[in-house]
């Protein structure tokens, strides 16, 4: 049994400094790893990021994350990148990692992911050069994502995940408004994992939307933001091999 510990939109800033260490430190008794779906920071600056990688160094744990976009908000990814993997954290975007645990070998592949919509209301690749662009930027997510999957196939793991910020299905976003489900995520994530496979998919981003979903293909997605968990993380399960 692989327990994959798992929280996004935190959301942390000067003032919440501490705030979850003390759950965190917790980790070992229920769990073998820490997922962050993004969102860590308010607004993505170096300062904020600074205030998480405080609260994750020196886990008896391994953290893996990828970035929000509230964490893209300063226009410095690579610098909030940079601080987090300092503190020991693995932050991916369309990579994958492997960590070996007392269950059984798991494999992370991460994207931050995009928007665009859904099955029968999104948006597609037709007129003007900027709408063209939002649907290729989650296009090329999607693909990163597939790929980081497949390359898992030859790593001997018990277990896949896929990390994202951006919800791969609609099933997870009731309770936000329909209107901004396009702003929400995409199928397009949903195709890669059902394609490439996986055990679990983990998102946030969706602070109004529903814990449970699940892909077309059977794969069981969980939005695990803050504001839908209403605690410092949850745990999930998955079989050994």
């Amino acid at each position: 049994m692989i327990r994959v510990a798992a929280v996004g939109d935190i959301h942390m800033g000067p003032d919440s400094q501490g705030l979850l260490r003390p759950a965190f430190e917790t980790l070992p008794d229920c769990a073998d790893l820490l997922l962050l779906a993004g969102d860590l920071t308010r607004h993505g600056t170096p300062q904020e990021a600074r205030v998480v990688a405080r609260e994750v160094r020196d886990l008896p744990v391994p953290v893996v994350a990828v970035l929000g976009n509230h964490d893209h908000h300063d226009e410095r990814p690579e610098e909030v990148t940079a601080i987090l993997r300092e503190a020991g954290v693995t932050v991916l975007e369309g990579e994958n990692t492997v960590l070996d645990c007392a269950g059984g070998r798991v494999g992370i592949a991460g994207v931050k992911g995009f928007g665009g919509g859904f099955v029968g209301r999104s948006a597609g690749e037709f007129g003007e050069l900027v709408m063209k662009e939002f649907v290729r930027t989650t296009r090329r997510s999607a693909d990163s994502l597939h790929a980081a999957l497949k390359e898992l196939d030859e790593a001997d793991c018990a277990a896949r995940v896929a990390l994202t910020h951006f919800s791969p299905v609609a099933d997870t976003l009731a309770g936000e408004p329909p209107e901004i489900h396009p702003f929400l995520g995409s199928y397009l994530l949903a195709e890669a994992i059902d394609t490439a496979g996986a055990d679990l998919a983990v998102h946030g981003h969706a602070h109004l939307g529903a814990e449970h979903g699940m892909t077309a293909g059977g794969v069981r997605v969980r939005n695990v933001a803050q504001p839908v968990i209403r605690r410092a993380f949850n745990v999930y399960r998955l079989g050994a091999a």
